[in-house]
């Protein structure tokens, strides 16, 4: 009956680690990858928002699709897909779990709809500074290193909201500070679309966790009802951004018969990456509308892995 059972046992606990293997091996084989390579590679969820918005495909569900669907193990949230669960400790572990569950590093969070940080009037900057407090403590329950937040202002000119980005995003890192987290600014139009206004910014707030998350795609300046009117050069803005740079999105929206993005020139953009000598992750973030979302996902990252 011993030896019965031992058997039994040693077979269940070799079927186990045979149908583990390849999990197991992949994510070997993706951490020697990105030991070799000049960055890493994450999807943000914003390359989902279609799904995400229109409920087929639950938030929860984000670590597990991009380590089963994608084989990718990183992983940036949009705040607006679980955005009254901040303070929501439960929701906040099952979040963890499941990313644990996936073998899913959790990066960052990218905050939208909690203000301006950069607003003129001091009572609305400091209110949205104290909006984003919740984000910053939700960012280090769930391990996060960053959260993505936006410079923006209502109204004034150019020296007026540096001044205010200044005060508003130093008041926000200096708490962030106080947990181990960072604060980080895309550009994500107008003057946060300026690489030398942002650039700026970040220079005389002079904080080690206060930086950008350079994104390949938004340098719209000035737009209209008809779209963008005035945009600043893609790739000097993410040049100049990039020395602050904690995180950085490669944005992309279609693909030619090769492989490469038809918009953004991918080998120059990866160049100026390497060339700054970051070496963290590149969030993979599809925007594009012929492609479905995980045909662009895919087509992101076979691009990023030729490229690097």
């Amino acid at each position: 009956m011993w030896r019965r059972r031992n058997f039994i046992k040693t077979s269940v606990l070799s079927t186990a680690a045979m149908t583990l293997f390849p999990y197991i091996h992949s994510l070997l084989k993706e951490d020697e990858d990105n030991a070799k390579s000049p960055f890493k590679i994450s999807l943000a969820q914003w390359s989902l928002h279609h799904a995400l918005q229109q409920k087929r495909m639950d938030h929860l569900d984000f670590a597990s699709k991009a380590a089963n669907t994608f084989g990718i193990h990183a992983i940036e949230y949009v705040n607006q897909f679980f955005k009254d669960k901040a303070n929501d400790s439960s929701y906040l572990g099952e979040m963890n779990k499941r990313a644990a569950d996936a073998g899913v590093k959790q990066l960052l969070i990218m905050i939208d709809g909690e203000g301006g940080l950069a607003e003129p009037e001091d009572k609305i900057r400091k209110k949205a500074v104290e909006n984003h407090y919740k984000w910053v403590d939700a960012a280090k329950i769930l391990g996060c290193h960053s959260i993505r937040v936006n410079a923006h202002g209502s109204s004034g000119n150019a020296l007026v909201l540096h001044a205010a980005a200044v005060d508003g995003l130093g008041q926000l890192a200096a708490y962030a500070k106080s947990i181990g987290i960072n604060v980080i600014v895309e550009n994500h139009g107008g003057l946060s679309s300026n690489g030398k206004w942002l650039s700026g910014v970040m220079k005389e707030i002079n904080l080690p966790n206060c930086g950008t998350l350079p994104d390949f795609g938004n340098f719209c300046i000035k737009s209209n009802d008809k779209g963008c009117i005035e945009e600043y050069d893609r790739y000097q803005g993410v040049e100049e951004l990039l020395p602050f740079a904690k995180a950085v999105s490669a944005k992309s929206y279609d693909f030619d018969a090769k492989g490469n993005e038809t918009t953004i020139d991918f080998a120059l953009m990866i160049k100026l990456v390497k060339k700054s000598g970051y070496k963290g992750y590149l969030g993979i973030e599809y925007e594009g509308s012929r492609l479905s979302e995980d045909d662009g996902i895919a087509a992101t990252k076979n691009l990023l892995e030729k490229l690097r």
